[in-house]
């Protein structure tokens, strides 16, 4: 019973032997096939940097409408929130008290200057019968004066009639610009308070729209930026720097305008400063109070490379691509990126132009580790798909092996 045990042990250690001694065989043959990856070179190109910041517009000119008389007001000749025009109707004040002041103020015109008809010639025979010595000249010396009262009597009514026509035409109020108007303030038949003071009623607000301002934040050293980016290239010859804004429903930046004003005064709590953009809007798209954001140039335009955007890696903070070198083998190299530029990602530092870049397949590539490399022309960007997904979101972090 022994001997028969111990045959059958010597046979199953035989065919244990027998199958390492194939696995070892098969690994010493060779592991996987090296991954198929597609290389390409970087893609040079004219770029420009940019800074993005959040903004609201603003309205070139705001006007509040108030009464420079007072009365009850009488008409209203808009509609709210309607667009109005330089010069149009809006309000009417009751006119008629003051068409009274008016005709009264006419009438004491005509009083004095009939007054000054009479002391004329009064004093005109008086000059005569002075030189008879018919009067003396103390009578002579009153007609004078009275010639004289007479006359300044006269410049005061017709100051009056001026006044008096202008508190008439004020009781129309007229859009001074032309611009959007709001929802009226005041009905028909209250009384309106008007005058210079602070207790004039308002009566309505009137903002433009074209065109439109965009006002904006920045801190200190992008304002040095744009001020020699502006000085320098041929921006500043143009009326500005060219800024892209677009509002928070819109994908890309594709609305313009120019940098018109900033502030002189670089504020000391927040070490900011305050720009302005100046941007067409005549289809009234733009409304003042708006959010959007704003994209400056931060640099002159210069050369730099690009890879397509899921061409990239991350190592915790660290950005990488896959660069193969001569002997197929892919060399973890890590970037300094810039902004994206369609689907491709500006590559600052880290890169040469004649460096092939994986631009495909980096999922199924380690650190030095050998690849199958495929041509391209240069780095154009994946097609989109399941693999350029998962290309996207980037490989696991990577560990020396």
């Amino acid at each position: 019973m022994s001997s028969k045990w111990a045959r059958l042990v010597a046979v199953g250690t035989a065919f244990l032997l027998a199958g390492c001694g194939g696995e070892t065989k098969q690994q010493q043959a060779g592991g996987p096939p090296p991954a198929q990856v597609t290389v390409a070179k970087p893609v040079e190109r004219t770029v420009t940097d940019y800074d993005e910041y959040v903004g609201r517009f603003v309205p070139v000119d705001s006007v509040e409408v108030r009464a420079r008389v007072s009365g009850y007001l009488d008409q209203i000749h808009f509609k709210d929130g309607q667009l109005v025009k330089q010069g149009d109707l809006l309000f009417t004040i009751d006119k008629r008290p003051f068409q009274t002041a008016l005709d009264q103020a006419k009438a004491n015109l005509a009083q004095a200057k009939a007054n000054l008809a009479f002391t004329e010639a009064d004093l005109q025979r008086a000059q005569q019968l002075v030189r008879d010595r018919t009067i003396t000249e103390q009578t002579f010396d009153q007609r004078t004066q009275a010639k004289r009262v007479a006359e300044a009597s006269v410049a005061a009514q017709e100051a009056a009639v001026r006044q008096a026509t202008l508190d008439l035409e004020f009781t129309e109020l007229r859009s001074p610009i032309t611009g959007r108007i709001g929802d009226r303030r005041v009905s028909v038949g209250n009384l309106v308070t008007g005058g210079t003071g602070g207790t004039t009623t308002l009566l309505a607000v009137i903002v433009t729209y074209d065109p439109i301002r965009f006002e904006f934040t920045f801190d200190e050293a992008a304002y040095l930026r744009y001020q020699r980016t502006a000085s320098d290239g041929p921006a500043s010859r143009a009326g500005g720097l060219e800024v892209g804004l677009k509002l928070i429903d819109e994908p890309e930046f594709k609305h313009t305008g120019r940098m018109d004003f900033v502030d002189n005064v670089i504020e000391r709590t927040t070490g900011t400063i305050r720009g302005r953009a100046v941007l067409p809007n005549p289809d009234g798209l733009f409304t003042p109070g708006m959010f959007a954001r704003v994209r400056v140039p931060a640099s002159a335009p210069q050369t730099a490379m690009l890879v397509p955007d899921v061409a990239i890696g991350s190592e915790q903070v660290r950005k990488f691509v896959y660069v193969v070198g001569g002997d197929n083998v892919a060399k973890q190299t890590f970037v300094t990126l810039g902004q994206l530029d369609g689907k491709l990602r500006v590559v600052k530092t880290g890169l040469k132009p004649d460096d092939r870049v994986i631009v495909n397949g980096i999922a199924r590539v380690r650190p030095n580790s050998k690849v199958t490399p495929k041509e391209e022309a240069n780095a154009s960007p994946a097609p989109a798909g399941p693999q350029a997904s998962a290309e996207k979101a980037g490989p696991p972090t990577a560990k020396a092996e």
